[in-house]
């Protein structure tokens, strides 16, 4: 159970840490932290927590990183249920206390979303559904990428939670224009049920598409980093005997 509390409490933090920023402080008179903000919030939760709990579950906070990281043959698959729904629990809790917190100011109003993922009319820069579906699904391919190069026996030990979280850094960088930059269905879930009406008929794209995109990601990994066994095509020796 404990690896399970700890996916659950990691999530949390990435989603009130990550969407708190957006809701709370992205566009604070004068002094908001904007885009590059919001974007290091998100980098900064999964680095704090794979320091903190990656040696007791690996800091896994996302569904399509659980799923993926089966796919590349590095996660058993009677873990993905407890800890997708472990990862889902935490973020509707984080999604909770934000709207606790956020409700709190005069003139809330969920209107605007609550950091909630989008297409087409809800997409901040209003991309189209085409554009979300391949945003999600080359990022968080991307994602899955990173974290299976990352994470490997032979990769510099130590300093995986750095690029991982700059890795997602980069990709809200890149995509909170286009869909408010999900690739984590359990990310998009705790602040979509509290946002209610278009962000839940939107939902099933940013579950999705971030699963599909983490297996090619993790398949594409594996794939390149496989090492080729080299087999002695010589002709042996006849035995003296």
């Amino acid at each position: 159970m404990k690896k399970y509390v700890a996916e659950l409490i990691g999530t949390f933090w990435l989603v009130l840490g990550g969407c708190g920023s957006a809701v709370l402080a992205a566009g604070f008179p004068d002094v908001g932290i904007g885009l590059l903000g919001v974007s290091l919030a998100f980098g900064l939760t999964v680095l704090t927590m794979a320091y903190a709990i990656g040696h007791i579950s690996g800091c896994h906070l996302n569904p399509a990183v659980s799923l993926g990281l089966w796919a590349g043959g590095r996660f058993p698959a009677k873990d993905l249920v407890p800890y997708i729904a472990a990862q889902v629990i935490g973020g509707v809790l984080a999604g909770a206390v934000l709207y606790v917190i956020a409700s709190g100011a005069a003139g809330f109003d969920l209107s605007g979303g609550f950091a909630s993922n989008g297409y087409g009319e809800h997409s901040p820069g209003k991309y189209t559904f085409m554009a979300a579906l391949v945003t999600e699904l080359v990022m968080t391919a991307m994602f899955l990428f990173v974290i299976m190069g990352a994470t490997d026996s032979r990769a510099p030990a130590g300093m995986a939670p750095i690029a991982i979280g700059l890795c997602l850094t980069l990709i809200h960088l890149i995509s909170i224009p286009v869909t408010n930059t999900s690739v984590n269905p359990a990310r998009s879930t705790g602040v979509a049920l509290f946002a209610g009406d278009w962000a839940v008929m939107q939902l099933w794209l940013f579950w999705a598409a971030p699963i599909a995109g983490g297996i090619i990601g993790a398949v594409v990994y594996r794939f390149v980093a496989s090492e080729d066994k080299v087999t002695d095509s010589k002709t042996p020796e006849p035995d003296p005997a």
